[in-house]
């Protein structure tokens, strides 16, 4: 098996920016030093997927940070067992970690080009566990609902409704939520007996999640 060029740079990302920033599951810093970053990025941004900040990705979206990624996936407190759906697929990198560690995931992404391209890097790579769609994530994917966990990862001033309801109970949701030009705050939300206990859990700045959340402004 040919060695991985990039190993170094992964083992380095996660020691220094995830590990040594606080992420303490160990699901999450195994998933982040084995899931090979420079493969969800152009090949002129190879040398640089392990550093610790966003990259483009095309139609003005970016993959995101691998801190903020890790966060995110920490704050979830996935299970194995978890059906978990993320709006905003982007480049595939964050369903690809969460297909690591839960059973099912659905990602839902509003530009084609990009949900196609996801859609093939994961079926790539052998991810058989992942659903890509190709629609605006406000509605959710009632298909496929409830679920145990759901991640936004595109900023919006408000948690779209139809999510909130097709959240299983006790489950958990991960949004910026705020101003969707300057920052947000990284914001948990757990269902309990049909009512919202939320967290903040500190400042992030996400591209804008388009479609029905902008006109629901």
């Amino acid at each position: 098996m040919a060695s991985d060029p990039y190993l170094q740079k992964r083992q380095a990302m996660v020691e220094n920016d995830i590990k040594g920033r606080g992420i303490k599951d160990k699901r999450v810093l195994e998933v982040m030093g084995k899931i090979p970053r420079h493969l969800f990025v152009d090949e002129h941004l190879r040398d640089r997927a392990y550093a610790d900040y966003p990259l483009p990705i095309g139609e003005g979206q970016t993959i995101s940070q691998p801190y903020v990624v890790s966060l995110m996936t920490e704050a979830l407190m996935l299970r194995p067992t978890d059906r978990v759906l993320e709006i905003g697929t982007g480049s595939g990198y964050q369903a690809a970690v969460l297909a690591e560690i839960v059973k099912e995931v659905y990602t839902i992404e509003i530009r084609k080009s990009l949900a196609d391209m996801a859609a093939k890097r994961l079926k790539d790579l052998g991810y058989k566990n992942v659903k890509v769609k190709h629609a605006d994530g406000y509605s959710g994917w009632e298909e496929y609902a409830s679920f145990d966990a759901i991640i936004i990862t595109a900023a919006a001033n408000h948690i779209p409704p139809p999510l909130i309801k097709q959240l299983k109970e006790g489950g958990r949701l991960i949004i910026p939520l705020g101003s969707t030009v300057y920052y947000q705050v990284l914001t948990l939300v757990a269902k309990r007996k049909g009512e919202l206990d939320v967290e903040q859990i500190g400042p992030v700045a996400f591209v804008p999640m388009v479609g029905e959340a902008q006109r629901r402004k």
